[in-house]
């Protein structure tokens, strides 16, 4: 979750005026915060999410206490290829995250019938990453989802028009699932030399390989 502050401040000699600062992690929101109330001119502090909900220090503390025993630092890596002459596709997502101050990794694919395309095998990889997320009891945080594909990256960005009905239908599946969920995404695409153990995930279900890990790190 990223804040950001919104701050009434009075100097010693009453000068009063109103300051809002940019967003930042709700660590760093704490730290700051806790710190310019020890000057005792605060006045007034409001801290604001994205969805524009207002918290207070209170609520800000007991959240990251709650949080300690859920996981956070959420990055999903995910993954599609397509075999057209058997119209089988594989999926490959890999999820590293944090929980309880130890790191940990999971590693998951699968192998589906009934798609049409590599870039359907893109979003259903997506799709897997995410089901894994519930799994998890992953609720309101963000979550950094990283993969190869263009079409898909840029589409869920709203930076790229969608035309195809399937995908449509797989992107409509995702954004119910991330709001049910209460995820805050973001959605960066990469080299598939950097995106190769999701990639290697999809590879080997596609060849009937069937893999399924959670590990410290």
């Amino acid at each position: 979750m990223q804040l950001r502050m919104e701050i009434t401040y009075v100097t010693k000699k009453g000068i009063k005026t109103n300051f809002s600062s940019d967003e930042m992690s709700t660590k760093a929101a704490l730290e700051l915060a806790e710190d310019l109330e020890k000057t005792g001119r605060v006045k007034h502090l409001t801290l604001l999410d994205e969805h524009d909900a207002s918290w207070t220090l209170k609520q800000l503390r007991k959240f990251l206490e709650e949080v300690k025993t859920e996981p956070y630092h959420i990055t999903v890596y995910f993954d599609g290829g397509f075999d057209r002459e058997t119209r089988k596709a594989g999926l490959g997502c890999v999820i590293y995250y944090e929980q309880n101050e130890k790191s940990y990794r999971i590693r998951r694919n699968a192998s589906v019938e009934g798609l049409v395309s590599n870039n359907e095998a893109e979003y259903a990889a997506l799709h897997l990453g995410l089901t894994e997320l519930e799994f998890l009891e992953v609720h309101h945080l963000p979550v950094s989802f990283i993969g190869d594909s263009k079409v898909v990256v840029n589409q869920l960005n709203d930076e790229w028009p969608v035309y195809e009905s399937e995908l449509s239908s797989w992107l409509d599946r995702i954004e119910n699932k991330i709001e049910k969920l209460g995820i805050t995404p973001s959605y960066e695409v990469v080299s598939r030399k950097m995106n190769r153990e999701a990639d290697h995930l999809a590879t080997q279900a596609l060849a009937g390989i069937e893999i399924t890990s959670h590990l410290e790190q």
